[in-house]
């Protein structure tokens, strides 16, 4: 496939011009209920051809690798008729040419559908044994392999395979009207040992269910929280990670006031981190759509705003240097700037540190969802528990936190040791781009004054 793309661009006489080849081979598992609803395997095909010229951007896609010169000729003509929104032209890089393979102990392309199934009907029967009061239960599987080729006129020549599997079982519970929910979901680009072995996850997620039948709603007010390294991640991509990607801030003029390099975001001991090369996670690529390879970027370091994330047009606007973020959902998309592995670096607290002086908080796991506004955040945990006098007691349910993340950052005031990354399905969604794979992530950390919707 790369002889045949190679010399797309010959003859070419414009700026730049790059193009993106994809073949995804795909297998979706559902079940609802006790019915297997659907049990397929799909694969679909094409590129995308970018041509810029001094900030103006033309696109167009393709279905079959012989028709690509077509794809090149359009592309450029519609990067003559656009008008550029700022005259810039890309940061040069190193062009690369390399293949990037996985090797995978369990690589899930050799696994039979039926032994999918099975594993996945297993873990759907689990949660249908919860009870009477499990009223639903959703069980899906997915894996996919994305054959990627990209090939670019300042040399680049790449192969990228990208080996994708994860599970999600969903389970409702409910007592008259009151209806509660548990989710567990576990996926990444380890292979297929990464959805073996999590039956106890799942007895876990029909447990959390049942149990917030019974507990309490939060009283609403202002707590010390501890957040779980979920809602930590989901925290920092959400509220703060999205204010970093530079395609926002170069287009927002009270962003940029805000978001000035060196200002002073958060205690000494922050540090949070975008990382794409972190070869396993959900959101790893070994390069990126402007055929950069990706890098540890310190978003926030040692407190202070360090870098914002780049492609290599934005880089370019900005007079900044590219970082491994230019990426698209897939070839019929133009990549923007977005997100790999963001997270919380972990620093050398203990959970039993930071219990120890909290006489009245929470401690917050899990997120199902939320929004943000610039600065502003709003997120609903799964559950939390109540935090008196140091020790952890009862759950109670309906959490929402709330506030200024800028000011959440300062009160943020210990940092555990136990950094984890969460993956599994779904993704980021941005331009209309959704489910983009990611990570997010972080140790268990405390923060002080967070404002929590609930009864009064």
């Amino acid at each position: 496939m790369k002889e045949i793309l190679k010399d797309s661009f010959s003859g070419f006489s414009g700026e730049y011009a790059d193009l993106r080849y994809e073949i995804r081979r795909s297998t979706t598992i559902v079940f609802r209920g006790k019915d297997l609803e659907k049990a397929s395997r799909e694969v679909s095909q094409g590129g995308g051809v970018r041509v810029f010229n001094a900030g103006s951007e033309g696109f167009a896609t393709f279905s079959r690798p012989e028709d690509v010169k077509n794809a090149v000729k359009e592309a450029e003509r519609l990067s003559k008729v656009a008008r550029p929104e700022k005259e810039a032209h890309l940061v040069s890089v190193k062009p690369v040419v390399a293949d990037f393979i996985p090797v995978l102990n369990n690589d899930p392309r050799k696994i039979s559908l039926e032994e999918k199934v099975d594993l996945l009907r297993r873990y759907n029967e689990i949660a249908l044994s919860g009870g009477e009061k499990i009223t639903s239960t959703t069980s899906v599987y997915q894996d996919e392999e994305v054959e990627r080729y990209y090939v670019s006129t300042d040399g680049s020549l790449v192969k990228e395979v990208r080996v994708y599997s994860g599970i999600r079982v969903s389970v409702l519970a409910a007592d008259g009207n009151n209806v509660q929910s548990g989710t567990v979901t576990f996926g990444d680009q380890r292979g297929f040992d990464t959805v073996l072995g999590k039956e106890a996850d799942v007895e876990k997620a029909i447990n959390d269910a049942i149990s917030l039948l019974s507990a309490e709603r939060v009283k609403g007010g202002t707590y010390t929280v501890i957040l779980d390294p979920e809602i930590a991640g989901v925290f920092i991509h959400e509220a703060f990670g999205h204010l970093s990607e530079a395609d926002h801030v170069y287009r927002n003029e009270k962003l940029k006031e805000i978001m000035v390099l060196g200002k002073r975001f958060g205690p000494d001991f922050l540090n949070v981190v975008d990382d794409g090369s972190l070869k396993g996670e959900r959101g790893y690529i070994a390069i990126d759509d402007d055929g950069v390879l990706p890098e540890r970027t310190y978003l926030i370091k040692d407190g202070k705003l360090n870098a914002r994330l780049h492609s290599r047009f934005t880089a370019a606007l900005m007079g900044e240097t590219p970082t491994g973020n230019s990426r698209a959902l897939n070839f019929g998309f133009i990549p923007l700037v977005r997100m790999t592995n963001t997270f919380i670096e972990p620093q050398d607290a203990t959970f039993e540190d930071l219990l120890e002086g909290i006489d009245r908080g929470l401690y917050v796991v899990g997120a199902i969802g939320g929004q943000t506004e610039l600065e502003m955040f709003t997120f609903s945990s799964r559950k939390a528990y109540e935090i008196v006098n140091g020790k952890i007691g009862k759950m109670v349910r309906d959490v929402v936190l709330s506030g200024n993340v800028f000011e959440t950052l300062m009160n943020i005031d210990k940092i555990g040791n136990d950094l984890q990354l969460h993956g599994g399905l779904g993704g980021c969604g941005k331009g209309g781009q959704m489910p983009l794979p990611v990570s997010h992530g972080g140790p268990h950390i405390r923060i002080r004054n967070v404002v929590i919707g609930g009864a009064r």
